[in-house]
């Protein structure tokens, strides 16, 4: 009865463990990361910020009123006096711009809302990059800690009976203690890869907005689908140009630039002020109706200072401009270099060198428990073969970090 009772209760406790997982595809990663990740939902507040700008810089100035009346009237001691006798101005004017510069400043405002745009798109380049880097490292990791696991617990089963077979004297410490170092080191090993799985699971979690942890389900047909593309690289290149959203966003910078230019040569012609007057009794005549109309002289102040920014402005972006085409052009280079680089060294070690370390891993307790081969053999064997594990399961992640950083450089999802 105790058996079945402890039995039950690690079957609850595993389903428990399960349940508190939060296991995803990396397509389902991705729809969840777009619909709960914080910084894009504040992101876009930012456009829709930009495109009321836009409508702000559509309105038209309102129109000015004035009123002026007599406070005393010093003939008839009345206060205020508004009356048939008293005095009254009345007038009104409307700015009125000139040169187009209403226009000018919509269409100033409309690139600015669209570099909005640009650099949400580029977050998400970025964020999405981060989320799939992480989500890879996550499940290599698991299935590293999985071996971890199976290996700790095969050691620890040889350890024990080490220590009854010492106890018995049929062992020397020297050989128990070696083993208990073995022991110690994968133990370690597995903390230091539980660490790391830690600071990958807060930084994933953040990404996605949870809370619980995050069980990557990734099958072969995934992984497989990542491969040296076969496009020539100068048309990789014209596609990173095209697709870029910094690139596109500089352009933008460069586009607000000349805008701007034309609207501070716009802003050095003087603006008219159109309006009427009516005066009660304070004109030549009684009851005087007129229209004004009036405009700065530009004299001293012709803008000349914002001119010359402007056009200096215009300048620095286009130098900026070829520099992030350069730039961009070196990290797809780079980025197809690592890409054969990891895909050479993985195709090398995979298939016929994993089956082999397999074959190894499953034999040498065997040996060992038989004494065809020595103890010193028998943990060079162990640690070989972990740390070999460690290094093909971080040389996968690379590999597909390495794909992932190729879509991040040219701003399209190559391998979807």
């Amino acid at each position: 009865m105790r058996f079945w009772i402890f039995f039950l209760f690690l079957l609850l406790a595993s389903q428990v463990r399960a349940q508190d997982s939060l296991r995803l595809t990396r397509q389902q990663a991705d729809s969840l990361f777009l619909k709960n990740n914080l910084l894009l939902l504040a992101e876009r507040f930012r456009i829709d910020i930009s495109k009321a700008q836009i409508l702000q810089a559509s309105l038209r100035d309102n129109p000015t009123a004035t009123i002026e009346f007599s406070a005393f009237n010093n003939q008839t001691n009345r206060v205020v006096d508004v009356g048939r006798g008293g005095e009254k101005i009345i007038s009104v004017q409307q700015l009125l711009y000139t040169a187009g510069k209403r226009n000018k400043r919509i269409a100033l405002a409309t690139e600015a809302a669209r570099l909005t745009e640009l650099e949400l798109l580029d977050l998400l380049r970025g964020l999405r990059f981060e989320l799939r880097s992480r989500f890879y490292a996550i499940y290599f990791q698991h299935q590293t800690l999985a071996r971890y696991d199976r290996q700790i617990s095969t050691i620890q089963i040889t350890v024990t009976a080490y220590e009854h077979e010492y106890e018995r004297n049929n062992v020397s410490l020297r050989e128990l203690l070696r083993l208990k170092a073995l022991l110690f080191q994968l133990n370690n090993d597995r903390t230091e890869i539980r660490f790391q799985l830690a600071e990958d699971q807060r930084t994933i979690r953040t990404l996605l907005a949870v809370n619980q942890p995050i069980r990557p389900l990734v099958r072969n047909d995934a992984l497989t689908r990542y491969r040296i593309p076969t496009q020539p690289d100068d048309s990789l290149w014209q596609l990173a140009l095209r697709n870029r959203p910094d690139l596109l966003a500089s352009q933008s910078l460069n586009r607000q630039a000349e805008l701007n230019y034309t609207l501070q040569r716009a802003l050095a012609r003087p603006d008219l002020r159109v309006g009427g007057t009516y005066d009660q009794n304070g004109s030549y005549i009684a009851n005087y109706v007129g229209l004004s109309v009036g405009m700065d002289l530009p004299v001293f102040n012709r803008n000349q200072g914002a001119i010359q920014a402007a056009r200096s402005q215009i300048g620095y972006q286009n130098q900026v401009q070829k520099q992030r085409v350069m730039q961009i052009t070196n990290e797809v280079v780079t980025a197809l270099q690592k890409v054969r680089d990891v895909e050479q060294m993985v195709q090398s070690v995979e298939g016929r060198f994993t089956e082999q370390f397999e074959l190894l891993n499953q034999g040498v307790l065997t040996s060992f428990q038989k004494g065809n081969i020595s103890l010193l053999e028998f943990v060079d064997l162990i640690e070989t073969y972990n740390e070999s594990v460690r290094q093909l399961n971080r040389l996968k992640a690379d590999r597909v970090n390495a794909y992932e950083e190729l879509n991040y450089f040219i701003g399209d999802d190559l391998f979807n």
